[in-house]
């Protein structure tokens, strides 16, 4: 069993629309993932996604941290933020094996917006951090981290570096999976990430009928 995993905390830009997109672009592109899982603190309803409610009420991006609760998932998890787009074939992120997307700017550090591990492989995560998450959450806490913002992905990265189980890089794994939203690129994809203030609902070309599902000519 894979199963995609994606974190929903209400009060944000978020609802249950990027749900329902998210889900049905990996039904349609992607259906090595057998499972599609949400938790949320929201009354969600949504086909094809089962929903668990979070626990803590940890702000903003802090509340992906949950994603590692031991006894969530068996087999291949993906950790896929919600404005994520699949644009093309993308059974490759079901594949086994720990992998995490690489940090756009800062190269050779970990992003949490593409996170592989198996299972409860990362449960050591969320135990450190819900022992002490004001620590974790206070910046400077994992050290200096250059012309980042400290957010989950800097303490996530800090842990699996200070352990040594850094995982392998999908865009090493698996070239050309990974495409950086380019509002002039006429074929994006097969899995479009977007970075810093452009998401698919402000987004420009094909990548926005991508996401509400219309038919992209060819």
């Amino acid at each position: 069993m894979a199963t995609l995993l994606t974190v929903l905390r209400g009060g944000g830009r978020y609802d249950a629309l990027w749900v329902e997109r998210l889900a049905r672009g990996a039904r349609r592109h992607a259906p090595a993932f057998t499972r599609i899982l949400c938790l949320t603190d929201m009354a969600l309803d949504v086909e094809g996604v089962e929903t668990v409610p979070l626990r803590h009420d940890w702000p903003a991006w802090w509340s992906k941290m949950e994603a590692f609760r031991p006894g969530l998932t068996i087999g291949t998890t993906v950790l896929c933020d919600l404005d994520t787009v699949f644009a093309g074939n993308a059974d490759a992120l079901a594949e086994p094996g720990l992998a995490a997307m690489e940090d756009y700017f800062l190269k050779g550090r970990v992003s949490t917006a593409l996170l592989r591990w198996n299972g409860d492989e990362l449960s050591h995560l969320y135990e450190t951090f819900a022992g002490e998450p004001e620590r974790w959450m206070a910046p400077g806490s994992c050290g200096k981290v250059p012309n980042s913002v400290h957010g989950d992905q800097v303490v996530v990265d800090h842990l699996l570096r200070r352990e040594n189980r850094m995982p392998a890089f999908l865009q090493a794994r698996h070239p050309g999976l990974l495409d950086f939203y380019d509002p002039d690129k006429a074929r994006p994809g097969p899995v479009v990430i977007f970075i810093g203030d452009s998401k698919p609902d402000n987004a420009r070309g094909p990548v926005t009928a991508l996401w509400r599902g219309d038919a992209v000519p060819a």
